[in-house]
């Protein structure tokens, strides 16, 4: 697949959010990733659907990338469902029945994804891998932008690439936390064709050079 670069809005400036956007996207970013975080699942509280409706409302029409590190999550899929996200992601273990909520968001008409934090095992994709269209590796843990890169998920990279091949389906696969032009050839080698970066793009001084050195390291 086409690598896809995905900046992630945790780390943009939220006073002129909309104009943060239209920089990465004239930079060359492909869609943006959305972090949604409850203070609940993850020790930390970010934005909701309004802020994405009002994104919409405001003619940015790239695709959302939503990434939902909330429990219970089913009742927040139909708010940014109608809000106009294009991915939704959800964490197994924020849901009591996982094939349902991506159900949810299937019959919504978003494409579903699954992530699985550092410590979570691969165990239950091969499950469920007729009905995601993303599968999200998180590389570090989930609720505070700017952390290291965790080393060991380049291996469970390498392990979702092959159960995903295996289904001979179209998922994407990406990779988020600790993503820069540095390590980004290594992810790529290992399989991700989706980089989430937040500090590296929107703590550079130049959007466009960044993603373009992104792109040179994955080429």
């Amino acid at each position: 697949m086409e690598p896809w670069i995905a900046p992630s809005i945790l780390a943009a400036d939220f006073s002129r959010l909309g104009e943060e956007i239209r920089s990465v996207l004239a930079a060359g970013a492909d869609l943006i990733h959305f972090d949604v975080m409850d203070n609940h699942y993850v020790p930390n509280l970010t934005i909701g659907p309004l802020v994405l409706e009002s994104l919409r409302k405001a003619g940015i029409g790239c695709a959302m990338d939503v990434h939902l590190m909330v429990k219970p999550v089913d009742r927040l899929v139909g708010d940014f469902l109608d809000a106009g996200a294009d991915f939704i992601s959800v964490h197994p273990e924020a849901t009591e029945h996982l094939h349902r909520t991506l159900g949810l968001i299937k019959e919504g008409g978003a494409k579903a994804g699954i992530v699985f934090n550092p410590a979570t095992p691969l165990a239950v994709l091969p499950e469920v891998i007729d009905m995601v269209d993303l599968v999200l590796v998180m590389s570090v843990n989930p609720g505070f932008g700017g952390q290291a890169f965790i080393g060991s998920s380049i291996e469970k990279l390498k392990a979702a690439r092959k159960i995903i091949d295996a289904s001979g389906r179209e998922v994407r696969l990406e990779i988020d936390g600790g993503i820069k032009a540095s390590n980004i050839g290594s992810v790529a080698s290992a399989g991700a064709d989706t980089f989430v970066a937040g500090s590296a793009i929107f703590g550079s001084e130049d959007y466009s050079a960044t993603i373009s050195a992104m792109r040179a390291a994955i080429g």
